[in-house]
């Protein structure tokens, strides 16, 4: 059923990820492991699994750090943050926002992920359509901000997270 499914999707601009996909009545399910359940594979949740396939395996990014449908509320409306990576306080460090691969990048699109950042306060905004990835490092210190031209390694994002705190008795 896997290949039936993957031949009405394009090939993205991510290695290659071995997703566990269904076919039912109602269409492809997807298991997605960071939500321990099947959905809906839709276009966009074909690029969120391959993106967070690629930031475990390719990138180094703990699978226990990184949730999938993550809830927040702006202007007193619930939404939903595509991927979120956390640090070890548990405090947000990356959203990362997912559009189907026929949708543009636009500035709209990236200012989806800047207001969900009001919110959370991360040092790192991703948007990825599978095809291109437009990455986001904000320096909250000095109140800059740099777009680069890959995913970083979670050792580099590892290194702007505050250290674990400690108990000390």
């Amino acid at each position: 059923m896997k290949d039936e499914a993957t031949l009405s999707y394009p090939p993205l601009n991510l290695p290659a990820a071995d997703l566990r996909i269904e076919s039912g009545d109602s269409g492809y399910t997807v298991f997605d492991p960071l939500r321990r359940r099947r959905v809906r594979l839709t276009p966009e949740e074909w690029v969120r699994q391959h993106f967070t396939a690629y930031l475990i395996q390719h990138k180094g990014y703990p699978a226990g750090l990184l949730g999938n449908e993550v809830s927040l509320t702006i202007n007193g409306m619930t939404r939903r943050c595509d991927s979120v990576l956390y640090g070890l306080d548990r405090l947000p460090r990356m959203i990362i926002e997912y559009k189907a691969p026929s949708v543009a990048l636009t500035q709209k699109v990236f200012d989806q992920v800047w207001r969900y950042n009001t919110v959370m306060r991360v040092e790192w905004l991703i948007v990825s359509n599978g095809l291109q990835h437009i990455v986001c490092h904000l320096d909250k210190e000095k109140g800059t901000y740099k777009f680069l031209s890959e995913v970083p390694e979670f050792t580099e994002v590892a290194t702007q997270m505050p250290p674990h705190p400690t108990t000390r008795g």
